[in-house]
Formats: C-alpha cells, structure tokens, sequence
C-alpha cells in the first residue's frame, strides 16, 4: 500500500512540474463517421520558470472511435514557436545551466507510453533560451522533433517607449 502511495505522489509531482496547455484552436483534417475527426490542435504554455515566455505548439490528434474513447496513439507530428511577451529575468539556476533539459511542457499522445515533451535549454553566447519538442515512448522515440529559440531582449516599458503621437512627428 505504501509502494501506491509513494508512486501517486510521485507522479502527481511529475505532471504538476510541467506546464498545462490551453488550446487556442483546431482544424479538422479526417472526417471520421464514427468518432471524432482527426485534427490538429493548436496550444499555448507559459514556461513555468521563466516569466514572459509562452509557448506555442500545434499537434496531430487522432479520432475516430479509439481517438474519443482516448485509447489512440497521436502521431510524433508537432511544430512549435516560442515568444517573449513581457521582461525576462533568468535565475541562477538557468544562468548556471542546471536546468538544460528540463521538462517545461509534456502532454500524453497515447494511453499508457507516449509522450509529447518539450525542453527548454539556455544558450549564453547568444543570449537565448531554445525550446526543443519532441514524442519518446518507452521503448522507442521518434527522431521527429522541432525548435524554437527566444531571444532575450531587453523590454520597453511604459516610462521607456515613446507615445505615437509623439514618434509620428
């Protein structure tokens, strides 16, 4: 009984530690008659360590009866971009490159094995954060995957931009 508890918190850990998604749209592209089509869905994330960073990521999700009854496997497709909406600061942790790799984002693709994942990695020569996607499964992943890097940059705020009224004369 101890072994389910430990192995609860465990995993309650895991999934609390990645960021969720909020879908912003879909697109159907199977019409299935039984079930749900086959779509690709469009999600946003913020980085849950670094503020002013969110994420986009569009998805193959599969229909049918085994897609709505969620017993179907997604397929590895997936393409992402990423933006700064606001001031970044790093920590030290990030700065320090303790953090490359880390899950920022996963989302299950199949019952039980599959995986969508996306990592985020810090380059300090160029002064940006890359985000890397990809699916892995137990046994085998997929060489499928994609990139987006942000640029840290320095923020306009209200005190440092200039009024339009004032840049169109």
């Amino acid at each position: 009984m101890n072994k389910f508890f430990v192995g609860l918190c465990f995993t309650m850990t895991a999934m609390m530690s990645a960021a969720h998604a909020e879908q912003i749209g879909s697109v159907d592209t199977v019409f299935k008659i039984l079930g749900p089509d086959h779509k690709i869905v469009v999600e946003a994330f913020d980085d849950p360590d670094i503020k002013n960073v969110t994420c986009y990521i569009s998805r193959a999700k599969t229909g049918g009866i085994k897609g709505g009854l969620g017993l179907a496997e997604d397929t590895a497709d997936a393409a992402i971009s990423c933006q700064q909406v606001g001031p970044i600061a790093i920590s030290e942790k990030i700065k320090n490159k303790k953090s490359d790799g880390e899950v920022v984002f996963r989302k299950r693709t199949s019952l039980v094995f599959k995986k969508l994942q996306v990592v985020r990695f810090y380059d300090p020569a160029r002064n940006a954060l890359v985000y890397l996607t990809y699916s892995d499964k137990v046994v085998d992943g997929s060489p499928k995957n994609a990139i987006s890097a942000v640029p840290i940059m320095p923020w306009a705020t209200a005190e440092t931009s200039v009024p339009a009224a004032a840049a169109a004369q």
